[in-house]
């Protein structure tokens, strides 16, 4: 009998993913089958090759554009009717229709239309990743900790949950992509005495930044802020519509909803992007690109700095909120680390220099790869390996956004756990009847900074039966809020009268999969595995 299979760590990102495994004592980044260390979180369904993963979906993206799926981390825990949603929408040449106010990847699969949940297709993302490692290790791996963005909400974590469920994996933790960077970076410049380190991560898709305390093997988060929706991606697109307007320009020909031309120019924009960082000029030649049209161009650095600067300027207005949260100056910052692809953007780092008075960024992990090797530094904790490197680590982490409940007819929202505060937590506070002879409380759980609960995000909601009689404020209610390592809640309300109770784990009865629906998933992905290009 060999030694059991480890537990790996997983960076589903928005536009790429990575795998690693504690192994020999060491972290190990593991390539793909194409010898590559980073996947691209595609997906395609081909009418020839059956369904595709990573670099197979993405090189075949121009010619089967309709059906090869991409940026599905944007729409995970999200409605359809959500604003992100329908703006992201404009951009994607694959159809996204409404199920229930759930969005639906709507595809034509060897002359079948099927749907898919974004869960099912990051599930397939995942898989690909668990293959990979499989190949690597030789061995069959059931356990895995999944990174997502420090500012994913309650209903966005538990579907990056759902999508390992339905991928055959025993989900250990959830854990913030920062968080994870910051392990790397702990663990790669050990140091005597405390550091106090702001994680700068900026992806494909999202944007986090964390300041994290490091001290002889113990790592605390005190401030995390972000924006789920603002990456690479978004320069690309920002790329594309300029291109757009000059094809029009010079031609005459809207090519706006050509969907095979607008993924040319997507890609050719993808690299003209990288190509920036490194020179101030770059070219986009695309043959052929409507109509016979031959389409050459040029970009310059200022110019893509033009196109995004309010994105830019974004990005550092949160690194401000974080630092202000931590309550914190920022000298007290000892190191400002890169991380995720975008981060290499030269105005991105000018501007975040001189945020910090023209203090050196350090670049000393690898930026698309720290999260993953983060991720399977906490997989071989919680899977009890004993090798030095990991044996006397702790991890304190924070939940990104304050946890409570809707109070008073002006539907103002009571917050029972705020944000930035350590995870696990367990925080109880009292509440009353508003009405007299209320023998019923409805409580609903939102999520959230504002003080109106309607700008929030609801993500549960139970009621609280056999309420003793009574005028207005004299039945008293404890509501316990309970939020795990995972950053998932659980809320418990008790009557101290009658000791009366009732509870919510919330799953978000609206947006969340049933038991059920996992399990028909499960059942679906074993079988298109039988028809899987990995």
């Amino acid at each position: 009998m060999g030694t059991p299979a480890p537990a790996i760590g997983i960076d589903l990102g928005t536009t790429y993913s990575c795998v690693a495994v504690l192994q020999h004592g060491k972290i190990e980044i593991i390539a793909n089958d194409q010898g590559n260390r980073i996947t691209p979180s595609y997906v395609g369904f081909s009418h020839d090759e059956g369904l595709l993963t990573g670099e197979a979906a993405k090189n075949q993206a121009v010619r089967n554009v309709t059906n090869t799926i991409y940026d599905v981390k944007r729409l995970m825990g999200r409605e359809f009717n959500d604003t992100t949603v329908q703006g992201d929408m404009k951009h994607w040449p694959f159809q996204v229709i409404n199920h229930e106010n759930k969005p639906k990847i709507k595809v034509d699969f060897q002359g079948t239309n099927k749907m898919f949940l974004p869960e099912e297709i990051s599930a397939k993302i995942l898989q690909k990743m668990k293959a990979t490692a499989e190949a690597y290790l030789g061995k069959t791996i059931r356990k895995a900790v999944i990174t997502v963005p420090a500012y994913f909400n309650d209903s966005q974590r538990r579907a990056t949950k759902d999508a390992g469920i339905i991928c055959g994996l025993n989900v250990l933790r959830i854990i913030n992509e920062p968080t994870a960077a910051g392990f790397a970076y702990g663990l790669e410049n050990q140091r005597t005495g405390k550091q106090t380190v702001l994680i700068f991560d900026l992806g494909g898709g999202t944007f986090d930044v964390s300041i994290l305390t490091i001290q002889q093997g113990s790592f605390e988060v005190i401030s995390t802020a972000g924006d789920t929706h603002l990456g690479g991606e978004d320069f690309d697109n920002r790329m594309v519509d300029h291109f757009v307007r000059e094809f029009q320009r010079k031609y005459g020909r809207d090519i706006s909803q050509n969907w095979r031309a607008r993924r040319r120019l997507q890609t050719q924009c993808e690299l003209a992007k990288r190509t920036l960082s490194s020179t101030t000029m770059a070219e986009i030649k695309i043959d052929a690109l409507c109509d016979g049209i031959d389409f050459h161009s040029q970009i310059s650095r200022a110019r893509f700095e033009e196109l995004n600067i309010d994105f830019f300027q974004k990005a550092m207005a949160l690194v401000e909120k974080a630092i202000q949260d931590a309550n914190i100056h920022k000298s007290q910052i000892d190191q400002v680390i890169l991380v995720g692809g975008s981060s290499r953007i030269p105005k991105v780092q000018r501007m975040l220099e001189a945020l910090f008075f023209g203090k050196t960024l350090n670049k000393s992990v690898n930026p698309d790869e720290a999260v993953a090797y983060g991720a399977a530094v906490q997989a071989a904790i919680l899977n009890g390996d004993k090798s030095n490197i990991v044996r006397d680590l702790v991890l304190k982490d924070v939940t990104p956004l304050s946890l409570g409940i809707m109070v008073g007819y002006e539907k103002r929202m009571a917050v029972v756990i705020k944000r930035n505060t350590s995870i696990p937590a367990r925080i109880t506070d009292g509440f009353t009847t508003v009405e007299d002879y209320q023998t019923e409380l409805c409580f609903k759980v939102f999520e959230g900074e504002y003080t109106e609960t309607k700008y929030n995000h609801l993500l549960g909601q139970f009621t609280l039966t056999n309420v003793p009689s009574a005028p207005a404020g004299v039945a008293k209610v404890d509501v316990t809020f309970d939020i795990d390592n995972d950053g998932i809640l659980n809320v418990t309300a008790v009557e101290r009268l009658t000791g009366n109770s009732n509870q919510i784990s919330i799953k978000r009865d609206e947006g969340r999969l049933t038991q059920e629906q996992i399990s028909r998933m499960v059942q679906d992905a074993e079988r298109c595995l039988k028809s899987v290009v990995l």
